[in-house]
């Protein structure tokens, strides 16, 4: 059995690692060929090109690449029909994955088309959904109120859980050992700084995340910063950290970040997945995002919801203060970061929001990557729908 895979930033990289081993364990005879990170690739897979070209966000982030784009859906849709898989999966980034599916579909009019990870149809444009359902025919979604969107637009959808549910997270121990290691004292607070997994994100976000956090730092001198971040956007992030007027701790590795999870009191970070690992370590957070001008506006415009925070959507809950746009400034994040550290309250109801949240998303049960294997099997197995 063949499958196409296509996955186009970190996040889609992890969820496609995760899918291959579950496929493997499930099936002996699997191949897998198409675009991904280096997770993907250490399960077997020769990526077309670099997966980092695709990552990607915003309409202005996106018009100077577009010729090169268009070129390397052309060039993946080639691939895909070459390939001839049983099934092309497409995870996530779906301007660009639904337009190489829409081009593989006109060459291969037969070719199933799966898509990991359910466009946000909840929050804006309603009708990406319905235009998805012209080229894909189910879809595997990570929250769990989603599935009842997409087969209103005519697929198929299985809730496979979320992979942050199950992700291994650090405890004490690692806490202790992380802080020891830095010279952090045990009742320091350790405040994370996450700008953001794109250079986009870290480009608009690294010049007020870091005066919130000196602001911070004015009013909390025994704070200490750490800085996770992804080999895609690690050289931005270190300069980043070599403006300020004290020496942060930089974490690349995952063991290590794993450890700074696990030693953390408190987060800035930029608005998306990485809420939901914050929340499996139960870690309060402010969220901040803003995009290019234009993209702002549009957003503005469609946007169905009051918060776009997914431990908020996920609990019901709005527990997470976040800014975005023009309200993404130094001075609400700063104030919102102390308000977090020192009001129990606000603390408390965090907490509690992150541990529905993670209960909602499948902590305690099958990994993720486990149950979309065997969705993705059983997808593969049932007749086409016209």
């Amino acid at each position: 059995m063949k499958f196409f895979l296509i996955a186009g930033e970190p996040s889609g990289d992890q969820l496609g690692a995760a899918l291959m081993a579950g496929l493997r364990t499930l099936s002996a005879d699997v191949e897998f060929c198409g675009i991904g990170g280096p997770l993907m690739q250490a399960q077997g897979m020769d990526s077309l090109f670099p997966m980092d070209e695709l990552s990607l966000m915003g309409i202005w982030e996106v018009i100077p690449k577009y010729r090169h784009l268009k070129r390397r859906i052309a060039q993946t849709a080639q691939a895909v029909t070459k390939a001839a898989p049983d099934a092309l999966i497409t995870i996530d980034s779906p301007d660009f994955c639904l337009r190489v599916a829409r081009a593989a579909r006109a060459q291969d009019p037969d070719l199933r088309t799966i898509h990991y990870v359910a466009p946000s149809v909840w929050a804006w444009r309603a009708g990406r959904a319905l235009k998805m359902a012209q080229v894909i025919d189910h879809v595997l979604a990570i929250l769990p109120f989603e599935p009842p969107y997409m087969q209103a637009a005519g697929m198929s959808c299985d809730f496979v859980g979320h992979p942050v549910a199950t992700a291994p997270i650090g405890g004490p121990n690692e806490a202790g050992l992380f802080r020891a290691a830095h010279g952090i004292a045990a009742d320091a607070p350790v405040v994370l700084c996450l700008p953001g997994s794109r250079k986009s994100e870290v480009e608009r976000l690294a010049g007020r995340f870091d005066e919130a956090l000196m602001r911070l730092r004015d009013r909390v001198p025994e704070i200490r910063v750490v800085l996770p971040t992804v080999p895609g956007v690690a050289h931005m992030v270190r300069d980043m950290a070599r403006r300020w007027p004290w020496t942060p701790v930089v974490v690349e590795e995952p063991d290590e970040k794993i450890a700074a999870f696990a030693a953390a009191d408190l987060a800035l970070a930029a608005s998306g997945t990485v809420s939901l690992e914050l929340a499996a370590n139960r870690i309060p957070m402010v969220i901040g995002y803003d995009m290019a001008p234009i993209s702002r506006l549009l957003v503005r415009l469609l946007l169905k919801t009051d918060t776009v925070t997914l431990v908020n959507l996920v609990s019901d809950t709005r527990a997470v203060p976040e800014f975005l746009g023009r309200d993404c400034q130094p001075g609400p994040l700063a104030h919102a970061l102390q308000n977090a550290l020192e009001d129990m309250t606000a603390r408390k109801a965090q907490l509690d929001a992150m541990d529905l949240t993670m209960d909602r998303l499948g902590k305690g049960g099958e990994a993720p990557g486990l149950r979309a294997a065997r969705s993705v099997l059983g997808a593969v197995r049932e007749p086409r729908s016209p």
